[in-house]
């Protein structure tokens, strides 16, 4: 069960956004990000400006979630929960005159959860993402991943842009996210960070 943490703690420095103007729901989403199938994760922007988005899932209660490994679904799951809001971020920004340029994932850190497994949480997911900085090149976004009123996962993510013209490559071996020790924070049973 993850540890109760509110998400008015100001330590989880959360940005609310204003109310959408318009609904997307997960076909517009599987319609602007690579991920198709049971890998588009997210069910529905909730609200969304330049500045950041939130997105919302009940996808990790689903039994045959492609993410599961020996019938559960790891915390550090909700990294491609968040890098997904990431993208769909970039497809609303882009709108429909642009086709968004393929990201690239380059690092997370600061990461902070206060659970195990997300397929635990019965609620669904508030995904967001806040864009913290950023160029032609690439974002830096805060994401975090909660439930009702509690957050399960924070950190910080590094994403280039137009990974294609940067002769970015992937193969089967690439995983894409680099996780350093010192960026990494394990927090069982805890509601606060070191």
């Amino acid at each position: 069960m993850c540890a109760l943490l509110s998400k008015t703690n100001p330590s989880a420095s959360l940005h609310e956004l204003p109310a959408a103007v318009a609904m997307f729901d997960r076909d517009w989403i599987a319609a602007h990000i690579p991920h198709q199938g049971s890998m588009c994760l997210l069910d529905s922007v909730e609200s969304w400006d330049e500045t950041g988005i939130v997105c919302q899932t009940g996808s990790h209660l689903l039994p045959d979630h492609p993410l599961r490994t020996a019938g559960s679904l790891g915390i550090l799951n909700g990294i491609e929960y968040a890098a997904q809001a990431m993208a769909v971020h970039g497809a609303m920004l882009a709108g429909d005159t642009d086709k968004p340029k393929a990201g690239f994932l380059m690092s997370v850190r600061d990461i902070r959860w206060y659970c195990t497994r997300l397929d635990q949480e019965s609620s669904r997911l508030m995904v967001r993402a806040t864009r913290i900085s950023g160029n032609q090149a690439g974002i830096l976004y805060h994401f975090s991943l909660d439930a009702e009123d509690r957050i399960l996962l924070t950190g910080r993510a590094s994403v280039m842009l137009d990974a294609d013209s940067a002769g970015v490559m992937l193969d089967a071996d690439s995983a894409g996210v680099m996780l350093d020790a010192d960026s990494v924070s394990a927090l069982p049973g805890a509601a606060g960070n070191a």
